[in-house]
């Protein structure tokens, strides 16, 4: 499945705020336990920093979900 999430007048948005905000995981440290342990792609490449910034344009695939950034 693969959504689309809105910046909204921001830069970027964290990749751990970005998989709590879409509700892939409960808290912010479930988010940074998935990513520490690669489960958690951007642009097809396994991401494991936890505040990578995230911009439009990117593609973030979890737990077989994808999402689209976009302005």
């Amino acid at each position: 499945m693969s959504n689309t999430f809105h910046l909204e007048g921001s830069e970027f948005i964290t990749l751990n705020n970005l998989l709590k905000v879409e509700g892939w995981v409960e808290s912010g440290a479930v988010a940074k336990q998935v990513i520490d342990a690669g489960m958690v792609s951007v642009n097809g490449v396994v991401e494991t920093r936890k505040r990578c910034k995230i911009t439009a344009g990117q593609e973030v695939s979890f737990n077989g979900e994808s999402i689209t950034v976009v302005e």
